[in-house]
């Protein structure tokens, strides 16, 4: 009989032992997994100052990727103009304007209107409206003046085209009378000591016609039509 009992108890204590380990590492594991309340507002917190550290940083990272893409599409539209002539054996021009808030540009030919041709700059690479503002110092076609500063968000004025052209050669289409008016005169008179301008700038947050600072720029200086491309507010004023 006692032996038996013996027998019992001992075959009970691992049990016993089992059991109490298991309540304890449920007991241990349900106090550590997940976060607390505190902590979880801890993390929130965190997140969020560093959302508000790095948002600014990324809105000008994404402001200057625009305007740089911008300013590519008016160099390239102003060779594409330059190409047309030579190509052609006429003249080619590339008009600038602002419509409805919206900058465009048209490459047409020289004698033609640029009415059929206008293009939003800047759809192709997915730039939306009231992002960029465009601007030239252009006074007349093919013309600016020393003073002349760059003006943005200005309506097509066929008067005073806004327009560069370029003739048979990729030049710039002057007519340069060589016994009254020689080569450095009429570049000086036609396009000025700073040259012409055609700018994009970032748009101020909710005013889509007006510059902010953040500028990019295509120079023509000479009567070739070489160009240089600005990177700063003062060179493309």
């Amino acid at each position: 009989m006692y032996s038996s009992e013996l027998v019992k108890k001992s075959n009970q204590m691992p049990i016993k032992i089992l059991a109490t380990q298991l309540k304890k590492s449920c007991y241990f594991y349900q106090n550590n997994v997940g976060f607390t309340l505190l902590e979880m507002l801890v993390v929130v917190l965190m997140i969020g100052v560093l959302s508000a550290i790095a948002a600014p940083s990324w809105v000008s990272f994404t402001n200057k990727q625009q305007l740089n893409k911008a300013n590519d599409i008016v160099l390239s539209a102003i060779q594409e103009a330059q190409r047309e002539a030579k190509k052609r054996k006429f003249g080619y021009s590339i008009s600038f304007r602002t419509d409805n808030n919206i900058p465009q540009i048209a490459v047409h030919p020289k004698d033609t209107a640029p009415d059929s041709f206008w293009r939003n700059l800047g759809d192709e690479v997915g730039i939306k409206a009231g992002k960029i503002v465009l601007g030239t110092n252009l006074t007349d076609r093919n013309t600016t003046t020393a003073s002349s500063s760059v003006i943005y968000a200005a309506a097509f004025n066929t008067t005073t085209p806004q327009t560069i052209t370029f003739d048979y050669t990729g030049a710039l289409d002057l007519t340069i009378k060589t016994k009254t008016d020689g080569l450095t005169s009429v570049q000086n008179t036609k396009i000025g000591t700073k040259g012409l301008i055609v700018a994009v700038a970032v748009a101020k947050s909710g005013f889509p016609t007006q510059a902010t600072n953040e500028r990019r720029c295509v120079i023509m200086k000479t009567l070739l039509g070489s160009v240089k491309i600005g990177k700063s507010a003062t060179e493309c004023q």
